[in-house]
Formats: C-alpha cells, structure tokens, sequence
C-alpha cells in the first residue's frame, strides 16, 4: 500500500506537498464563503469557478506541449512561486473590501497559472517514482491530498468566524514555501526520465491528433467531463444545501467538507491498497456515485446528507485516481503531458460549465432538485459509456484477462534503468 515511498524523492515531494495542499483548501474554504457572503447568490459563487476554469479549456493545448518539452522542474517552480503571489494578493483584496471584480480577476489569473502548472505537475510526479508504482504514488498522492483538505478545512472553519478570511488567504501564501524548498531538493540523479518524442511528434497539432485518433481516450474524457460537470461540483451544492434546505450555515459547511475530507482518505487508502485500477473498477466507482448522488438530493438533515456524502467522496477518490492511472499508463509516453493538458481542458471545460449550472440550478429549484437531476444524467452517462468500451473494435481485440483492466493497447515502452540511489534514505 505504502510502496511509493520508497523513492527518496517521493517523500521529500510528499511533504511539502502536503502542506500546500493544507493551505489551499483553507484559501477554497474561505473564498467560497467570502463570496457567497458578499453576494448571497450561489450562481455568482459558481461564476468564480469558473473564472478558476476557463484558462484552461483555451490554454490547456499549449501547456501540455510545453510540458513534454521544457524540464517539468523548472516550469513548476516558476508557477508555484506565482501561486503564492496569488494568494497574498487575494488576502491584500479581502483585507481592503476590495470589488468583487477584483476577486474575480484574481481568480482568473490563478486558473491560467494553473493551466501551465497541471501537466508539468503530472510529468514531475511520474519521474519521482518507477512505472510500476505510479498508480500507487497516484494514490497516496489522493490520501496526501485529503488529509491537507481535513487539516486545512478544519483550521479554516475554526478561523475564519476568529480572524475573517484575509489571514487564511496568507497561510495559504506562505504554504509555498515549503513547496519550493522541496522542488530545491529533489535530485536530479534519481529522477526517472520520460521518454520523449521525435520530430514528427512534437507540438500542439501532434498531440491534438493523438488524442483525437484514440478512441477510447475520447470516450473515457467524454464521460469525464460529464461527471466532473454535474457529479464533482460538491463546492457548490454543499454550501447551497447547507446555507439551503439543511439550515446549517457556516459551521455545516465546514463540518460537511471535513466528512468529505474524511472520506477522500479513506478513498485515497482503497485505491493504494488495489493492485491494479482497471477500467471496470473504474466504471463501477462512477455508477456507485452517480447513483448516491441522487439519493442525497431528498436529505432533510445535515446528518443524513452527511452520512451519503461520506461514500460518495470514497468512490470519486477511486474513480478519480483509476481515471489518472488509465490516461498515462494506456497512452504512449512521449506524449504525457498533451495528455495530462487534455484531461486538465476537460476538467476546466466541465468546471466552467457545472459550477455555475449546478449554481443556478440550486437557486431557482433548490440543491436538492438539482442533485437528483445531476445523478439521473451521470447514470444515464456511465451506462453509456460502458456499452461504447463494450463494442469498440480496437477493445474487443484485448487479450481477455486485460480487456476490462485497461483501455487501449500500448506498445512497449523502453524502461529506463533504476537510479542507484533510488532505495536509500532521503537526504
């Protein structure tokens, strides 16, 4: 389960990664509540989002060939640094009552940061570990990811009533730190190269037509961006049912995230523990969801819609971490951070479209409605989706112990030989 951290490089990341991760989720807690606050509006909550997410469906393209070309190292300690800028300007516009345009703007220059952060990030994170232990690393990474988002929800939402949200907004500045002192030490001789592509395969055009041409690729994307769009938007309809239909305010929406929170780890531990995360786990986790979902809709406590989040946040870790897994190890390697480019351009196109949709939704029919309506499409998705792997051609010809494990054939990837300090303690 814990296999990942052997790699010295790995723990050193791990760290600070968790960390930074802490200081997001305080900065996520206290920006959707600031602006749900200011404005009263769960649709202009959703508009944040998507100033978060837009960036990324226009500029996703030529962050990823950027990625496969540029050291990854170099490229996110650059727009961690930037990160963190970010965040001190956001405290200094919440501080001062600053427009709510100006929190916007803020937010939209974030989501281009993040744009050119998120492939680089990817590739990063496959050279600190071997291939075989990248859906492992991919898990703990999730386990990393949720125990930050306990932490940091749970300081959050004992702070801000205390301090207001401008402090939260520099703790999360100053959680960089830690992120560019790791980057610092991470070593180059034990890093595990990727490869990289030839002439004729360099670029936007080149990975454009790869992922275009790969049927199953299409299809997985397809269907993410559909339960990223209305299953994954849980910032908005968690804080509309709690400032809504469950009566719970500022102190339900803190206890809400960290039951979530919770929930993830156990998530991120399930999906470490698997030896393999196939494509039929994979669906199974997207139909589980979906289906909770839309049963946690008709809660009329917090406790009961609680208690359906809880799994909820189990299987979306799962899925989440299988879908990552799938998308590098069942496509060539040379072209990781196109791919990784892509899967961030479908996340941030389900995100400009699901956040405010879910937002407005919620305001003129109520959350509740429009939960049941998004778990009614995201089924109707998943069962779509399953029946297209089901009769693709290129699928049907897999070996028979593989077909539902993986979604395409690959061809052989040469393996680099293993740093020689790969096993020993971290400096």
């Amino acid at each position: 389960m814990f296999r990942a951290l052997r790699h010295p490089n790995y723990r050193r990341w791990a760290v600070a990664d968790f960390v930074s991760v802490t200081g997001a989720w305080m900065q996520n807690l206290a920006l959707n509540w600031y602006v749900l606050t200011e404005t009263g509006s769960p649709g202009l909550l959703g508009l944040s989002l998507l100033f978060q997410t837009l960036p990324g469906v226009l500029l996703a393209s030529w962050s990823g060939a950027l990625a496969d070309r540029w050291p990854a190292k170099r490229i996110i300690f650059v727009t961690q640094s930037l990160h963190g800028l970010l965040a001190l300007v956001l405290a200094a516009c919440a501080f001062l009552d600053g427009p709510l345009a100006g929190v916007y703007a803020i937010a939209l220059v974030s989501g281009v940061v993040s744009v050119f952060d998120g492939p680089a990030l990817g590739r990063f994170g496959a050279q600190l570990v071997a291939r075989e232990d990248l859906s492992n690393a991919l898990g703990l990474g999730s386990i990393l990811s949720s125990g930050g988002r306990i932490l940091g929800m749970g300081l959050a939402g004992a702070l801000v009533a205390v301090t207001g949200v401008p402090l939260l907004f520099v703790l999360n500045g100053l959680s960089f730190i830690a992120v560019l002192v790791a980057i610092a030490r991470v070593r180059d001789d034990q890093l595990y190269p990727l490869a990289t592509s030839d002439a004729a395969r360099t670029g936007v055009k080149a990975g454009l037509k790869y992922v275009l041409g790969h049927r199953p690729l299409v299809v997985m994307f397809l269907l993410s961006f559909v339960l990223s769009c209305l299953g994954r938007n849980y910032q908005v309809t968690m804080a509309a049912m709690a400032n809504g239909p469950l009566g719970a305010g500022a102190s339900g929406y803190s206890t809400l995230s960290v039951v979530f929170a919770v929930g993830t780890v156990v998530g991120g531990l399930v999906a470490a523990a698997f030896r393999q995360l196939t494509l039929s786990l994979l669906l199974f986790a997207a139909m589980i969801t979906s289906a909770l979902q839309f049963v946690s809709g008709a809660s009329g406590t917090i406790w009961q819609f609680a208690a359906i989040m809880f799994p909820i946040a189990i299987g979306a870790v799962v899925l989440d971490t299988a879908t990552s897994t799938r998308i590098q190890l069942d496509t060539d390697e040379d072209m990781r951070g196109r791919v990784l480019a892509a899967k961030a351009m479908v996340t941030a196109a389900s995100g400009a479209v699901g956040g405010p949709l879910l937002g407005w939704l919620s305001e003129l029919s109520g959350p509740g409605w429009a939960l049941e309506v998004a778990g009614i499409v995201t089924v109707l998705a998943t069962g779509v989706a399953w029946l297209a792997f089901a009769r693709m051609p290129e699928r049907r010809a897999l070996p028979a112990r593989s077909r539902w494990a993986r979604l395409a054939e690959v061809a052989p990837v040469p393996q680099p030989a293993r740093p020689a300090t790969a096993g020993a303690a971290a400096s």
